[in-house]
């Protein structure tokens, strides 16, 4: 579009003229990047002063930022909506190929590609075939049947990743063969994005994206790119469980018997496909889902996290992609790829009917969808609390009122007891990607567990560092080991944890969060240097070594937790068990000697030893513990609790 310069020529300076008037012009009427550049230019032409020019340049700037803004805001919300529109056609779904081709038609077109195109595996030939395209115009490449392994979608297919090439035809990663490379070349395809459909752990087919130029795929488009084939993935296992549940009508039309017994069965499935359909539609969530089947299948169904829920029938049910029986539950897992989300089990219902079965594993699906679609914005609110973090560690000299009110909005009160949480894998990645992979897995569980804790979490070091509130009646080690378990078990791997002590009135005292950080680190580093990488610990796990760990050196909390046990019972009865033990120690742990010490019968030695013993523990004169008892009473001799031991009797 052409622009008369002549429309912002300068004009005399007054209280109504503006720098950024033309450019909110230009933003009002939606006018290109290049556009912006014409105030300026006219300015300079006009011979405007420095400063006006130096404004326009400001405001240009400025407008920019917010035409770049608006037009991400734009992008998200169409990709949402399509993300939405394809939830909906799914949820009325009654033609698989107008579902599949209207995903693969909106992939298209918010990618922006020339091309883009479904294939599905076909087992009983053992090959892969074109099964959607859009934007295609060579018959050759429509009518491709692939061999097992070939080509960028049998490596997609193998690996169950995404995979992206910027030219297919130099790229030595894939098997090339004649018939595939005879079909991109009529096509003439050159950059391919492709992501796997997975039904439950098995690849069915992939969802291409393609330009006939050389291109670099962005992160968020492989993400949106993903989350089409998930949706198709889900047309697909739809169209299957609709197409079995029209046979099953078909034999029980063939005998009336059989249609008495399973009419309940049947209309429950129908129940629920409408009720999850309508939950679906109305943004419901996954307790929502999980009150409708229990209403359906008459029952209690319940969504467990992947902490809560049981181990076994949870790892078989992702395996096998079914619901899997366990005692008189059923447990099916709600998966996305290769995260595992959860589970909805079945309770107290050991009789389920197949297709009732059937019927709990797609409520699994449809709650792992309705999960990854509040992803994208739980994800934005993980940013704004690992920012808030950022700052409580970095930035010192915040202003205590405004920490309070960002916390505020997330749910978190910093004027609450915290302790501050060093995590870290402990299983390296095969390479690079992988490696970043799993910090990211390792990101989301943390955030994810900081959002529903009313904490932050913040990704630093390698790791992640977490900062969640501290219940009354827990201790700093309890919180630790319980993350290090939540942890470990959502990304399933060993993840180390180390805890500082307690924090108070942090929105005041910024400095002590920085401190208690690299005190959590210290106690992460002592763990692996201990071989108990994958655990969970605080300074006050380490006995004496966590003087040296702590950042505040709780001395009387060391002594206490090592021997409080002998000064109370001193303190109550009136008795000499604490200078007896001194004595024991101080003679090389030789009752005869210590009785000498203490100037009384070797019996009442023994007597003494017998009570301390039971307070102590059966372990107390181990090498280690005796090497903490003897410590603590040194400190605690310094504190003057311990009168001079009397001098040995000659």
């Amino acid at each position: 579009m052409s622009h008369d310069p002549t429309q912002y020529a300068a004009e005399p300076a007054s209280p109504a003229s503006s720098a950024e008037t033309p450019f909110l012009e230009l933003l009002a009427r939606g006018a290109s990047a290049d556009a912006y550049e014409q105030p300026v230019l006219v300015a300079r032409a006009e011979g405007e002063p420095r400063e006006r020019i130096d404004a326009l340049d400001r405001a240009k700037a400025l407008a920019l930022q917010v035409r770049a803004d608006l037009e991400g805001r734009r992008r998200r919300e169409a990709e949402l909506s399509a993300l939405f529109e394809t939830a909906h056609d799914l949820a009325g779904l009654r033609d698989l190929s107008a579902v599949l081709q209207a995903i693969v038609q909106r992939a298209r077109s918010l990618l922006g590609t020339d091309v883009a195109y479904l294939t599905l595996n076909d087992p009983a030939r053992g090959d892969t075939y074109m099964r959607v395209t859009e934007g295609s115009v060579a018959a050759r490449f429509q009518q491709l049947r692939l061999g097992m392994g070939e080509g960028l979608g049998g490596l997609v297919a193998q690996t169950a990743r995404p995979y992206v090439t910027e030219n297919y035809t130099h790229d030595v990663r894939f098997q090339h063969t004649r018939t595939i490379d005879a079909g991109v070349h009529d096509e003439g395809l050159v950059a391919i994005l492709g992501v796997p459909l997975m039904l439950g752990p098995h690849v069915i087919g992939v969802l291409f994206a393609a330009d006939r130029r050389a291109r670099v795929f962005e992160r968020e488009q492989i993400a949106l790119l993903g989350s089409f084939a998930a949706l198709a993935a889900a047309a697909i296992d739809t169209a299957n469980l609709l197409s079995e549940t029209r046979e099953a009508l078909g034999e029980l039309e063939r005998a009336n018997e059989i249609i008495r017994d399973r009419s309940g069965v049947i209309e429950r499935a129908s129940d629920v496909h409408d009720r999850l359909a309508e939950l679906v539609l109305r943004g419901g969530g996954v307790h929502d889902v999980a009150a409708a089947v229990s209403q359906v299948l008459d029952g209690t169904v319940e969504f467990a996290d992947a902490v809560t829920a049981p181990a076994t029938p949870l790892d078989a049910s992702r395996a096998d992609g079914h619901a899997v029986r366990d005692g008189d539950d059923w447990v099916a897992a709600v998966a996305a790829g290769d995260e595992l989300l959860g589970a909805l089990v079945l309770r107290g219902h050991p009789g389920l009917d197949p297709v009732d079965q059937r019927t709990l594993e797609r409520a699994a699906m449809v709650t792992s969808l309705l999960l990854l679609a509040r992803r994208s914005a739980s994800e934005a609110e993980q940013r704004v609390r690992g920012e808030l973090l950022d700052d409580l560690l970095d930035a010192r000299d915040r202003d205590p009122r405004l920490l309070r009110e960002r916390a505020a909005r997330l749910h978190a009160d910093l004027d609450a007891v915290h302790v501050v949480l060093a995590a870290r894998l402990e299983t390296p990645g095969a390479d690079a990607e992988q490696e970043a992979a799993a910090r990211r897995r390792l990101w989301s569980a943390a955030s994810h567990l900081a959002a529903t804790g009313h904490g932050l979490a913040a990704a630093r070091d390698g790791g992640t560092v977490l900062l969640l509130p501290l219940r009354a009646s827990d201790r700093a080690s309890d919180l630790a080991r319980r993350t290090a378990r939540h942890l470990s078990c959502a990304v399933h791997e060993p993840v180390t944890v180390g805890a500082s002590a307690p924090l108070e009135g942090l929105a005041t005292r910024t400095h002590t969060v920085a401190a208690a950080y690299a005190e959590g680190q210290r106690c992460l580093d002592a763990l692996r240097l201990l071989g108990r990488a994958g655990e969970g610990a605080a300074a006050e796990d380490f006995g004496f070594l966590g003087l040296l760990l702590a950042d505040s050196r709780d001395v009387s909390g060391f002594v206490d937790r090592t021997m409080g046990e002998v000064v109370t019972y001193d303190r109550r009865r009136g008795t000499d068990l604490v200078l007896t033990l001194d004595a024991y120690f101080a003679s090389g742990m030789s009752p005869a000697r210590t009785k000498d010490a203490l100037h009384v019968h070797v019996n009442t030695v023994a007597q003494r030893l017998e009570r301390i013993g039971r307070l102590l523990g059966p372990d107390w004169q181990s090498p280690a513990r005796a090497l903490e008892i003897q410590l603590a009473l040194r400190l605690h001799r310094l504190t003057g609790a311990i009168p001079d031991r009397p001098a040995p009797s000659a």
